[in-house]
């Protein structure tokens, strides 16, 4: 019978184990689930519109041949074509006729060149145009220590006063914000990098992919400014514990600040190891120019007054951080 009963007491001590975990969990994520991210973003650009422009292809004259006297033979039907057909070309009708042969040749190769957008220089313009050239896509994020409180108010004004709709205005914002990242590394807590080598096809979609599940994580973005489309919004309150509005002068822990860039050609990121890695990998995504730059998305949390983001809140939104 004591035996009976300790057993008895035992599964039952078991269940009601197992209930206070479930209670705990429940209303942890009900927490959660009231708990305000607000987010700001900028950016812009365009996987459709190359940023850079390409020059015209250049014309050379064939080796040998004559490039001045009778007006070339780099583009076109110059003045050495008509002298066999008007019988001009003498003695020297087989030597016409070897010229009359390079130089079709060359305006055929030029105008086929022309049609793909490739140049002599070796310019990206055909591959951009049938969709095979390199892209990369790639994202750095920063967790820092909320005492780096100089950092929101920069990015908000950044936001609110930068030209996002050009390839030189995107650059800039791109650079800013490295910048401002660079001159805080005693606040850096956490860090991560993601880097992908695709083509033009596919590189938007994984750009939107990276972008569209940074942005899922705010519940509401409360500062905007892509492609010059500046929009402000109202913050949801935050939410303590027991329902009650939480003190807007309660302290955040954390910023964390995330930068997605889709450029033209290699851009491989190194995995993060430690702050040096992470300082490596803000500049090298920070050092892409204007010319190979075709989009770029930059988000912050929290970006409204009196927000905060916890210890918990970046374990849960953010498994993929590496601490430094």
């Amino acid at each position: 019978m004591g035996n009976k009963l300790r057993s008895l007491i035992k599964k039952l001590g078991k269940s009601l184990l197992l209930l206070g975990l479930v209670l705990t969990l429940t209303l942890s994520h009900a927490d959660r689930a009231d708990a305000a991210f607000s987010g700001g973003r900028m950016g812009g650009g365009s996987f459709r519109s190359p940023s850079r422009s390409y020059s015209a292809p250049r014309t050379y004259a064939p080796r040998g041949g004559y490039s001045g006297g009778y007006g070339g033979y780099g583009g076109g039907f110059g003045f050495p074509f008509l002298l066999p057909f008007f019988g001009f070309g003498g003695g020297f009708g087989g030597l016409f006729s070897i010229l009359i042969f390079i130089a079709v040749a060359n305006f055929l190769v030029q105008n086929v060149r022309r049609i793909t957008g490739g140049n002599e220089e070796g310019g990206l313009g055909g591959e951009i145009a049938g969709g095979n050239s390199s892209i990369s896509v790639a994202k750095v994020q920063v967790g820092l220590l909320a005492s780096a409180r100089d950092l929101q108010p920069e990015l908000n004004k950044l936001a609110m006063t930068a030209d996002t709709s050009t390839a030189a205005g995107r650059s800039q914002v791109l650079q800013e914000t490295t910048l401002a990242l660079l001159r805080h590394p005693e606040y850096w807590a956490y860090g991560t990098t993601d880097s992908q080598k695709t083509n033009l096809v596919t590189a938007e979609a994984k750009f939107n992919q990276l972008a569209l599940g940074e942005r899922s994580k705010f519940s509401a973005e409360t500062l905007s400014n892509v492609n010059a489309q500046i929009r402000e919004a109202a913050a949801k309150p935050a939410l303590g514990t027991t329902g009650e509005l939480a003190n807007i002068n309660t302290p955040g822990e954390y910023i964390v600040v995330t930068l997605i860039v889709g450029a033209e050609g290699k851009l491989e990121l190194p995995k993060i190891n430690g702050a040096e890695d992470l300082q490596q990998a803000i500049r090298q995504i920070g050092s892409v120019g204007s010319d190979r730059l075709l989009a770029v998305e930059i988000l912050w949390t929290p970006q409204a007054t009196g927000d905060t983001l916890t210890a918990d809140d970046v374990m849960a939104n953010y498994p993929d951080f590496k601490i430094l």
